[in-house]
């Protein structure tokens, strides 16, 4: 019996990870509306009234541990470096930094495979 490979090859990766990394970006921008929303639209924020912090809070969650999940996904198939490893998963903590730093790992070939020879 032949075992078959399965895995994404890495541009499969590569655009799931730019993917993700936008969509966290993207989520960060809906709680931090929501949040407005709640706190300064609202005339009493304590009226139990949440805008889309419900929503969007465990939105932003998921695309914040998907993207974590990615860097590691990505540090596996492309051979990151702790640190770029690192600084990776450190853009998860401020708004829209994955966005960044996602177009810093293409531009700089960090999303590019090293184990590939360039042959087809």
């Amino acid at each position: 019996m032949t075992s078959i490979d399965t895995a994404p090859a890495p541009s499969g990766i590569r655009t799931l990870f730019r993917t993700v990394a936008l969509a966290e970006a993207v989520s960060w921008a809906g709680l931090l509306v929501a949040m407005v929303l709640k706190w300064i639209v609202q005339d009493d924020p304590h009226t139990g009234l949440e805008g889309g912090v419900p929503i969007m809070g465990p939105i932003h969650g998921a695309m914040f541990v998907g993207y974590v999940v990615m860097c590691f996904v990505a540090r596996h198939t492309f051979g990151w470096s702790p640190r770029t490893t690192l600084v990776a998963l450190a853009a998860s903590i401020p708004p829209f930094l994955t966005a960044v730093f996602e177009r810093v790992a293409d531009r700089r070939g960090l999303l590019v495979s090293t184990s590939s020879t360039g042959a087809a």
